[in-house]
């Protein structure tokens, strides 16, 4: 993942609906959620419902598949592992992490 698109998704998570919506829709994984669903789940208005899955969209952590007349939206999974590799990818200076990194104080 390059820096960019990281900023990006990061900027789309850094917004309390938006998360709240993303994490909603990890919870329904490959199954997904209708607009619906989600706005009855989180108790939001479609429209700021919609605003926010847009949102969510540009910055790759949504898809949308229309099936018939619903519309369903699932977490892109591969976004989602992309950003926390970028994240993490230089834990323990690159090496293979072997126990959980904890921070050392700074002397």
């Amino acid at each position: 993942m390059e820096e960019k698109a990281a900023v990006i998704s990061l900027a789309a998570l850094a917004q309390g609906m938006r998360l709240r919506i993303f994490r909603a829709l990890i919870g329904a994984a490959h199954h997904g959620m209708t607009p619906g669903a989600l706005s009855a789940t989180l108790d939001v208005p479609g429209s700021t419902l919609s605003f926010h899955l847009k949102e969510l969209m540009h910055a790759g952590l949504v898809t949308q598949e229309r099936d018939g007349r619903k519309l369903i939206y699932r977490p892109s999974i591969e976004q989602m592992n992309d950003l926390l590799a970028y994240l993490t990818a230089h834990c323990c200076h690159g090496a293979a992490c072997e126990i959980v990194c904890t921070p050392q104080p700074i002397a």
